[in-house]
């Protein structure tokens, strides 16, 4: 391979912006409208605004950090080069943890929802299906899920739009048009504030993807400029989306009672648009639901292929090829088979385990912001106190807010998966006496 080849900057801003929403599927809201809805006890709304805020506040340093370092590699780089080697390598360790995870959160929303439309079929025989026929495609490769991408992102966005469309004439339908306007999405008597923060541990699930954009930088035209407007735009489009979507949903169907929280928007769907209307979603959410597991199975199979090229894995497993089929085919399996737990789990819980990871990285990369800051660096310095300090302190706040309201078993998880990841570092770097590997996620 010729050294000098580099990566084309083609994609200006919208492209990167359509790309960061297609990654974090807007139909999601609706995957995980239940499961919210029982955490945040009927204030979804409030959820995803304390999330919104959050993120918004991490998406200014991530801008931040992309105009610093233009290069992909996201949280792992920023980490690694701002505040010390080793912490960068254990933010990318805690990511990778969200890319295993994710799949399996994927194929188990897509697996509840089928089997909620076709109840003589168990749950089980779906999971296993998405997990074949993802990882076989992936094997062989996925160019054909490329090309329908755009098409498939405004599939979802015409289902959303009519979803809330049906949920709006319902609730006039049932309490006229001042019916419209209530703050009850939002504030319940007798709810907690605490039942809204938890449910938004839950609904930063959503929003995974703002970030993904940064992987970006290296074939983006003016990168510099470009990606922290992208980033910011698609966390503010991806918050309005999810907070008018919760807030119609949510008062189409207030409380939080529903004949099975992992498939609640189908139970809602077909109350405020009939049969027909409840088949139209249900495949578009299934559709959305399995490429998204394409993209998000390739994901983990690229990063784990990555890091056993780099040596920071063995790189017999997890840096070999498929001789002809040219994928990471022993990644790939590994995780379907990672996948399966998802047998034994439900939404709830399982989309806590990727937010563990999420917001350690998130809390890292404002802490990076901080530290360049603090050491009077040319680019964050100038910024001003506000944006280089204030900002990423009060985010790094919340984000560890957040992560403290997860689910418990994902908070166990995490912490054995970080010990575990220590561990490792302590072995790779003979205990601490040299840096990590780097990994190079150019390429």
């Amino acid at each position: 391979m010729n050294d000098t080849i580099k990566l084309d900057r083609a994609l200006g801003l919208w492209s990167v912006v359509l790309f960061g929403l297609a990654y974090m599927t807007p139909m999601i809201v609706f995957g995980t409208f239940g499961a919210l809805a029982t955490a945040s006890q009927g204030t979804t709304a409030m959820a995803y605004l304390v999330a919104a805020a959050a993120i918004l506040l991490t998406a200014i340093s991530y801008g931040v950090m992309a105009r610093v370092y233009p290069v992909a590699g996201s949280a792992y780089t920023y980490a690694r080069r701002s505040i010390n080697p080793s912490v960068g390598f254990l933010v990318g360790w805690a990511v990778l943890l969200d890319y295993f995870f994710l799949p399996m959160v994927i194929w188990l929303i897509g697996a509840a929802y089928l089997s909620a439309a076709f109840p003589a079929v168990p749950t089980w025989v779906w999971i296993i299906g998405f997990i074949m026929v993802t990882t076989l495609v992936n094997v062989i490769g996925i160019a054909f899920a490329n090309r329908v991408n755009v098409i498939l992102m405004l599939v979802q966005l015409a289902v959303l739009v009519v979803f809330l469309v049906l949920a709006a004439r319902y609730v006039i339908a049932l309490n006229g048009p001042g019916g419209l306007v209530s703050v009850t999405p939002f504030f319940k008597t007798g709810v907690p504030f605490s039942a809204s923060v938890a449910g938004a541990a839950i609904a930063a699930y959503s929003f995974l993807g703002f970030d993904a954009v940064s992987t970006l930088t290296e074939e983006t035209r003016d990168a510099r400029r470009t990606m922290p407007k992208a980033i910011l735009i698609v966390a503010l489009a991806g918050g309005l989306i999810f907070i008018v979507s919760a807030y119609l949903t949510q008062l189409a169907h207030p409380g939080a009672d529903f004949a099975s929280v992992d498939t609640a928007a189908s139970e809602i769907a077909k109350a405020i648009g009939g049969d027909l209307f409840v088949t139209i979603f249900l495949a578009t959410l299934v559709v959305a639901q399995f490429t998204s597991g394409l993209a998000a199975q390739a994901s983990v199979g690229r990063l784990l292929y990555a890091m056993g090229r780099d040596t920071v894995l063995p790189a017999s497993f997890f840096g070999s090829l498929h001789p002809k089929w040219h994928t990471p085919i022993l990644n790939l399996i590994l995780v379907g088979v990672v996948g399966l737990a998802a047998l034994t789990m439900d939404v709830t819980t399982s989309t806590s385990f990727i937010n563990f990871g999420a917001f350690l990285a998130f809390t890292a990369v404002n802490v990076s912001v901080i530290a360049l800051y603090l050491r009077r660096d040319q680019q964050v310095h100038p910024l001003g106190m506000l944006i280089g300090l204030i900002i990423p302190a009060l985010a790094a706040v919340c984000d560890l807010f957040l992560l403290w309201n997860l689910d418990g078993n994902a908070k166990v998880l995490g912490l054995i998966w970080l010990a575990v990841g220590v561990v490792y570092l302590a072995y790779l770097t003979s205990f601490f006496q040299s840096a990590p590997p780097e990994m190079d996620f150019a390429e």
